[in-house]
């Protein structure tokens, strides 16, 4: 069996910081990785290079999952592991773990993410944009009169999102949340963004104005492509494509309550079922749309494809979607991909986002996703659109790039309802990918 962990020194992980052959892993909860000041730290983030494993995942996560998530993330037997949180503690848990499986060279930072972060000399890692995803703590005490680190500077609304289920919001929701039916924000026919004067009154009679601050979440269950309304509990997905549209419109300040409404409820919080009118505004405050290169049509999209040196059109799609196996929506008939296009994966199916996702519903570690965008040839200093069958998965990864920082991201939004309508126009292709 192996020893018990010992402990390194700050200096002596300082010194270690780019050893190819260390894994560095945050056990905290993702909110403190991403950027949020938690207990107390001066500063929020991670050690530069750290993986994230949240503790707590050891207590809802099956052995198998823990194991696979584990190599997903480099802990491995044949590599030196170094473990911190923000007190000695915190990393129990997950050191048993290692030892029952087998990990001989496990060492502990015993001063933690506090010894860390008090020192301005150290580098920290976050996320850009870190403040814009919140957690229910966060949410919690706004809602019962507090001032969380990154409270609105003014008036907020909080939305339950989803694609014209009302019964759901009905049933319970977040106490003081309003009703936000994706129907008023892209027209059914081609689910397009709608006008600019039809946003207008959407978004006026909502009580929205640009400098509102809008929290947004949704409510995730199972779904597949034939059901009468598909999509219509892809929550996330909703309020991320909801998030879109209204950036794109021009408010300013758009949050996404990381994991949702199921995120909210498994943490224990309270839930109503009073139903919250809106109050109706009399302007905006902006000319609509405010970010019109936030979303693009086809002949951008054209555009993106001539230059996949300096630009990426990036299909959110399965595999079998990517391949032409199948169309991914019972009301798409034609199958395939974009002539052109780079694969960025999703989930399971139109409905799901597990690629981009936690087991436990959050957004993945954000260094993850970049890299598996980078290994795809997708980075930051191109011009990058997603696409999917009509922009809600491509709203989603645009929302997780907005919040990495990344200066020039859009979705196409006709994507491949619109694209597939035109194949002579528009080149398709299917099957698998040829190397180059």
């Amino acid at each position: 069996m192996p020893g018990a962990a010992s402990n390194i020194s700050l200096a002596d992980l300082r010194q270690r910081l780019n050893d190819p052959h260390l894994t560095i892993v945050d056990v905290r909860a993702l909110p403190g990785y991403n950027g949020w000041r938690l207990s107390g730290a001066v500063r929020g983030g991670h050690i530069p290079g750290a993986v994230a494993f949240p503790s707590a995942w050891l207590e809802s996560v099956d052995a198998p999952e823990v194991e696979r998530l584990l190599r997903s993330k480099g802990i491995l037997a044949s590599r030196a592991v170094v473990l911190y949180g923000d007190r000695p503690e915190d990393t129990v848990p997950l050191t048993t773990r290692l030892a029952e499986l087998g990990h001989a060279s496990v060492q502990i930072f015993a001063g933690g993410w506090p010894e860390w972060a008090a020192d301005p000399t150290l580098p920290v890692d976050r996320l850009k944009n870190y403040d814009r995803l919140v957690d229910d703590e966060w949410l919690r005490d706004l809602l019962d009169g507090g001032r969380p680190e990154a409270a609105p500077s003014g008036r907020f609304l909080l939305f339950h999102v989803n694609f014209g289920v009302p019964e759901e919001y009905e049933e319970n929701h977040i106490p003081g949340a309003l009703y936000l039916d994706t129907n008023r924000l892209e027209n059914p026919r081609d689910w397009n963004r709608r006008t600019a004067e039809e946003l207008e009154v959407a978004l006026r009679s909502f009580g929205i104005t640009r400098d509102t601050t809008v929290i947004l979440y949704g409510r995730d269950t199972e779904g597949h492509a034939n059901e009468k309304w598909p999509g219509r509990r892809a929550g996330q997905i909703a309020a991320c494509r909801a998030a879109l549209i209204l950036r794109y419109a021009g408010v300013d300040d758009i949050r996404l309550l990381d994991g949702g409404y199921d995120h909210w409820v498994q943490a224990g919080n309270p839930v109503e079922t009073i139903l919250n009118r809106p109050e109706p505004v009399a302007s905006f405050g902006v000319q609509i749309p405010l970010r019109p290169e936030v979303i693009i049509d086809i002949d951008e999209a054209k555009q993106i494809l001539a230059d996949q040196e300096h630009a990426a059109l990036v299909s959110v799609r399965t595999w079998r979607e990517h391949i032409g196996a199948v169309s991914g929506y019972n009301y798409i008939g034609p199958a395939g991909r974009i002539a052109g296009d780079v694969w960025g994966n999703c989930g399971s199916d139109a409905y799901h986002m597990e690629h981009y996702r936690n087991v436990d519903n959050t957004m993945r570690a954000y260094p993850e996703i970049a890299a598996n965008w980078q290994a795809a040839g997708i980075t930051a200093d191109k011009w990058v659109a997603f696409y999917c069958g009509t922009g809600w998965r491509a709203g989603e990864t645009w929302f997780y790039a907005y919040l990495m920082g990344w200066p020039r991201i859009a979705v196409y939004d006709g994507g491949w309802f619109e694209w597939s309508q035109d194949p002579i126009s528009n080149p398709i292709e299917v099957g698998e990918p040829v190397a180059v």
